[in-house]
């Protein structure tokens, strides 16, 4: 009994802490409509300046009570200068574009918290009442902990009241439900969004100040509580603060069990939750159907044919690739190869996300299985590099149509998400799976056949399955399954109507797009010799979000122009001072400049 009580206390004030930065993400969301993916950095600044006003305070519980709600009001400024400059001008367009713009201010906080705090992680010197113990049932429980426990709901309290009984309350749920008809009615929005905006960051900066006393502020807390805040927001039904809160009980108390009774299960139980509850429940547990975004259709509208100027640019392009092996020495022959494999990394993408309107954040999956898929094979029962490369796309494929059939009726958000928790999942496959799998240290000494050993050969090998498969791609696009496919996406009711099966057309795409990118990860394995989690990561799922967009959806060419430019600015960033900076500046002027991207630019330029 004592056990139960202890560990479900856990889990309540697991929960609290989760609350905390998910109730800033679903005020922002149900309001701007925007995809923050740059909320964790708003926690992560909030543990850094946290840290850096705590640690200048008397140690008394009343400073630090006003030293936490001082780090809440300067992250709540830094995030009224976020949107003021940055998102107030993004309103209108994609989530993706939100998303990607938003990931481009990710990198650059991150370089700002190394100049600003270093490296290194920084904990919190614990007063004597920070260390102090309450006993429950015969077991000392932290008092710290049954504090944070209070605060959760309190806070809940205090956001329902606000928006309840509040002229402003009134306003900010009247944009969530027509921001158009708030503006005619002569309210400020632009005001409006910038005080929501810094009334989610502040609570973002509350998270991360109250996680110190458990923790410490580091430049990796950005990405890991972003994950977790997407799934509580999205489990709980986007824009939906009780649904947040409820959700965040139900993860924080399966946590607090898990980690105990299913120790090797802990880094899939969240994601499981979350396909559980979209499988039964497609908005979430409290959520409602999302209103269309205006800027989408736009945006996803696929060009005509390549024009014959860009063909002839095209031959000019294959021209020059054939020759790099005469041109290129080793390592830069090895930056084309990777160049090559991103090319059919990003159109596998471009297939979902363009003409087929799904969004996926957990692409890397597809990109991961094939990957182990010749991995495995290659050292089990030591086949040859084609067989291997075959069993990529193979697998990839099964598994992507096994997974699709369940969530192809899904749309926006919340099939991104979706991806994102399989991802997740087979992330923690490959990395807790050691007896298969080698965990962390991945499966080793995978290399090519003796034929195509030589780095030329082995180029000329990606050259051919790469840009033959994204050429292959392009054609099945422009076939009669293609239009089918965007006339599916573009109505779905006028195209079931016309006898278009619509999930059946979705179901081949994801299919399709997953053993393509299964493809590319069975030849990036053979390139590098080894297999690791790492290639599953969500940062290599986001990587392939950015060369589609950095190219332009709106153009079969924007993927393999993003690919090379994305590919060709890592490598030439990687090299200099606070490279993540640079990069994020890069893409969040192209965001703003240029969004429909490289490829959709030049285009417009010709119009």
């Amino acid at each position: 009994m004592t056990f139960l009580l202890t560990q479900f206390l856990t889990g309540l004030a697991g929960a609290s802490s989760l609350f905390l930065v998910a109730s800033g993400l679903t005020v922002i969301f149900g309001v701007t409509r925007v995809v923050n993916f740059a909320h964790g950095s708003l926690t992560m600044l909030g543990a850094f300046i946290g840290w850096s006003i705590l640690t200048h305070l008397p140690r008394d519980p009343a400073w630090f009570v006003a030293g936490v709600l001082l780090t809440a009001l300067a992250t709540a400024a830094i995030g009224a200068v976020i949107e003021a400059g940055l998102l107030r001008w993004i309103y209108r367009a994609p989530e993706l574009l939100q998303l990607l713009a938003t990931f481009g201010v990710v990198l650059v906080v991150q370089d700002a918290a190394l100049f600003l705090w270093g490296p290194t992680d920084l904990p919190l010197p614990r007063p004597p009442w920070l260390r102090q113990f309450v006993t429950v049932l015969d077991s000392r429980f932290p008092l710290f902990d049954l504090i944070l426990i209070g605060i959760g709901p309190a806070v809940l309290g205090l956001l329902l009241l606000l928006f309840h009984r509040t002229r402003w309350g009134m306003l900010v749920r009247a944009a969530t439900q027509d921001r158009d008809m708030v503006g005619a009615l002569g309210v400020d929005q632009r005001r409006l969004f910038t005080s929501v905006f810094a009334l989610g960051a502040g609570l973002a900066g509350l998270g991360g100040a109250l996680s110190l006393p458990d923790a410490s502020a580091n430049l990796q807390i950005d990405l890991n509580v972003i994950t977790d805040a997407f799934v509580v927001v999205v489990v709980g039904g986007l824009g939906s603060l009780p649904g947040a809160y409820l959700a965040a009980l139900l993860i924080g108390v399966l946590q607090a069990f898990g980690i105990v009774l299913l120790p090797k299960a802990t880094l899939v139980l969240v994601f499981v939750v979350m396909a559980v509850v979209l499988a039964l429940r497609p908005h979430g547990l409290l959520g409602r159907p999302l209103p269309a975004n205006r800027g989408e259709a736009d945006t996803l509208t696929l060009v005509r044919p390549a024009s014959t100027a860009a063909r002839w640019l095209a031959l000019a392009g294959l021209a020059l690739a054939l020759a790099a092996p005469l041109l290129l020495g080793p390592f830069l022959l090895s930056v084309a190869t990777e160049m090559l494999i991103a090319i059919l990394f990003a159109a596998s993408l471009h297939v979902m996300m363009g003409p087929g309107g799904m969004a996926s954040f957990g692409h890397a999956a597809w990109f991961g299985l094939g990957a182990y898929g010749a991995a495995l094979v290659a050292k089990a029962w030591a086949v040859a590099m084609p067989l291997g490369l075959l069993t990529a796309p193979v697998l990839a494929g099964i598994v992507a149509c096994v997974f699709g059939a369940l969530v192809v009726r899904l749309s926006g958000v919340y099939l991104a998400m979706l991806t994102l928790a399989f991802a997740q999942i087979v992330w923690a496959v490959a990395f807790q799976w050691s007896g298969l799998t080698g965990g962390d240290n991945g499966v080793l000494g995978v290399w090519p056949a003796a034929w195509a050993a030589d780095p030329r050969a082995f180029y000329l090998l990606a050259l051919a399955l790469c840009l033959g498969g994204a050429l292959g791609l392009r054609r099945v696009l422009f076939s009669p399954f293609g239009y089918a496919l965007r006339a599916s996406r573009d109505s779905a009711l006028r195209a079931e109507a016309i006898g278009l099966p619509t999930a059946r057309l979705r179901l081949a795409a994801f299919t399709l797009a997953g053993a393509a990118a299964g493809l590319a990860g069975g030849l990036f394995t053979y390139a590098k010799g080894s297999a690791f989690p790492t290639y599953i990561s969500v940062s290599h799922s986001v990587d392939a979000l950015i060369m589609v967009l950095l190219g332009g959806v709106q153009s079969m060419a924007g993927p393999i122009v993003g690919a090379i430019a994305y590919t060709g600015l890592f490598d030439l960033l990687l090299a200099s001072d606070y490279w993540r900076a640079k990069l994020g500046l890069i893409i969040i002027a192209l965001v703003l400049f240029f969004p429909a991207g490289i490829a959709g630019t030049l285009r417009r330029g010709r119009a």
